[in-house]
């Protein structure tokens, strides 16, 4: 059972992940950013999730090179944008990210979205990076079991994760469940769902029998789920709440409640959309 936000999952290349990470989208003001990401270290977060896509790979790297902690005690993770995909592309602009984001070597490299004309290209320079010990990890994002099974019949190297968009509206539990099976990490991206899962009675019934706030139940659910997960904040008092979910733990009743909260609901694309279209 994780027990702090220094606990660590292993990805099946053997590296070592932090399960409780802070995500860094629409955080792009210098000033805010300063802030929040200060914030977020002073309350031990120590894997960051950007994305080229983001567009602040650079005010973060700037930040944590400007921290006191050290570059060995950080994760860092960033995505290929839809735009950047392909193979030369690929290599070129994670060369980019590199230098933004001021580190020789990236902990986690991601495909943001599955791009149908672009699907093995991306993945093979993604291995070529890999192979070439610019990036410790490979994986994936927003990547549906279809997506998952093609990959694995034309690839040397299995992703180490898959992102997806998951919350108690959207417990993916299909793609959990392969992914467990198949020994592929699972992360969550909208971990609160956009805030969409912060007014639910029955969430709110079982944070007031614990003292918490909806979103450290929801937070807690996911760690004892086994999921990644990456709760973003601008607001230093959320961020502090959202790393203060080690003090209790949710009952195996409590976590099938939520369970069935399950709507299926989406917050953001659908990644079978997108994957025509890119």
């Amino acid at each position: 059972m994780i027990k702090s936000i220094n606990d660590t999952i292993t990805l099946n290349n053997g590296v070592k992940m932090p399960q409780h990470g802070f995500g860094v989208y629409l955080i792009t003001d210098e000033e805010k950013g300063y802030q929040s990401i200060n914030k977020a270290l002073e309350v031990g977060y120590r894997a960051f999730d950007t994305a080229q896509f983001y567009e602040n790979e650079a005010l973060l790297g700037k930040i944590l090179d400007e921290s006191s902690v050290k570059r060995s005690e950080l994760f860092i993770t960033t995505k290929v944008a839809n735009y950047n995909q392909g193979y030369d592309s690929t290599l070129s602009t994670v060369e980019q990210s590199l230098k933004d984001l001021r580190v020789d070597q990236l902990d986690l490299l991601l495909v943001h979205w599955p791009s149908k004309r672009r699907f093995f290209e991306t993945w093979k320079a993604m291995e070529k990076l890999y192979s070439e010990k610019l990036v410790r990890a490979i994986g994936v994002s927003n990547y549906e079991i279809h997506h998952l099974e093609e990959l694995a019949e034309n690839s040397n190297i299995k992703p180490v994760i898959n992102q997806v968009e998951c919350h108690p509206y959207l417990t993916q539990a299909k793609i959990k469940d392969y992914v467990d099976k198949n020994d592929i990490a699972f992360e969550a991206w909208s971990p609160l769902g956009r805030g969409a899962v912060l007014k639910d009675p029955i969430i709110r019934i079982i944070a007031e029998h614990h003292n918490k706030s909806i979103a450290q139940i929801i937070i807690r659910w996911h760690l004892q789920k086994g999921n990644v997960v990456i709760p973003k904040s601008n607001t230093p008092s959320r961020i502090e709440e959202n790393a203060s979910v080690y003090d209790f733990e949710l009952t195996e009743e409590e976590v099938k409640i939520i369970d069935a909260l399950n709507k299926d609901q989406r917050t953001g694309d659908n990644p079978d959309d997108l994957w025509f279209q890119m």
